[in-house]
């Protein structure tokens, strides 16, 4: 038995949750999933897998090899993949991760657009607002906004965006209109629970930063929601420009203390370090990054 069957038997195990699913998807018997995976915890010397009548879960040794394991066969599929590359263009399989909003709201159909122009791809984009662990979970791509907080790995900028403040006309007729920003003591405001800075906003003003805390009377993990909660009238919120900017337009939301230079936020793609570039992934965020470019540059700064 080759050693990349045995490995990849092991992680569809884990991935699937079971031997009998391992054994749909790999498209091989039940019994040889489970001589493949018994075959390397012999060779390897140690259990990888609890099995129980009922479920199966990762032993500690388990748990580390996983991670190498994942590595190895996204490099072994790789060769192969660019082996051919030349002659059918490009192939395999990418997992994406993406916020929920902004996922929603652009990366699904540029994602389309990208697998029309490549039939031989396929995508599995995963929104949600939780930070994936790329190395533990097996994505490629991680798509996120604001700061990189895990320097190990490799960001690359695809897009930027800014955050606002916004209101609806109905709140700021009942409460009034912040004039600056440490006016925003007195409100209640709506917070993205996904912002580290959840208590605090920073502004420039006279060229420093300044940070302003806040009272928020309600936090959520979607930006979307924040929007919903800024229209029904819940009170100020801060959140990125692309999600409320049509609102703005529209006169449905009020675009706050837009004198002040508020925090810029990167759109990022971060990847694993990886020995060498994977055609698929480099050509997916080139696709990204072009696409957005008419969407996502800096905006001036007030006074500039």
């Amino acid at each position: 038995m080759d050693r990349i069957d045995r490995i990849r038997a092991f992680v569809t195990v884990v991935d699937a949750g079971s031997f009998t699913a391992a054994a749909d998807r790999l498209r091989i018997s039940n019994k040889l999933v489970s001589k493949y995976v018994a075959a390397l915890e012999a060779d390897l010397g140690v259990t990888l897998l609890h099995r129980t009548t009922r479920a199966l879960s990762l032993t500690s040794a388990g748990e580390r090899y996983l991670q190498g394991a994942r590595r190895l066969l996204a490099a072994a599929d790789e060769l192969d993949a660019q082996l051919h590359a030349g002659e059918a263009g490009l192939t395999g399989r990418l997992r994406v991760s993406a916020p929920m909003t902004f996922g929603e709201m652009f990366i699904t159909e540029l994602t389309h657009d990208f697998l029309r122009q490549n039939p031989r791809v396929s995508v599995d984009l995963n929104l949600t607002d939780r930070y994936v662990d790329l190395a533990a979970e097996g994505y490629d791509i991680a798509i996120r906004i604001g700061n990189l907080r895990d320097s190990a790995l490799l960001g690359r900028r695809i897009g930027t965006t800014q955050s606002w403040v916004v209101a609806s006309p109905d709140y700021l007729a009942r409460h009034g209109q912040p004039e600056t920003p440490a006016d925003l003591k007195h409100y209640r405001t709506i917070r993205d629970t996904n912002d580290s800075s959840l208590n605090r906003a920073t502004f420039i003003v006279n060229g420093a930063p300044l940070s302003v805390a806040l009272q928020s009377r309600i936090a959520v993990n979607s930006a979307a929601a924040v929007r919903r909660l800024a229209l029904a009238g819940e009170g100020i919120a801060f959140t990125p420009r692309f999600v409320v900017e049509e609102d703005v337009a529209a006169g449905r939301l009020i675009h706050l203390l837009s004198d002040f230079a508020t925090a810029t936020l990167d759109i990022q793609a971060l990847q694993l370090p990886q020995p060498f570039p994977v055609p698929r992934v480099a050509a997916y965020l080139d696709h990204l990054r072009e696409a957005l470019r008419p969407h996502f540059t800096p905006e001036p700064r007030p006074g500039s």
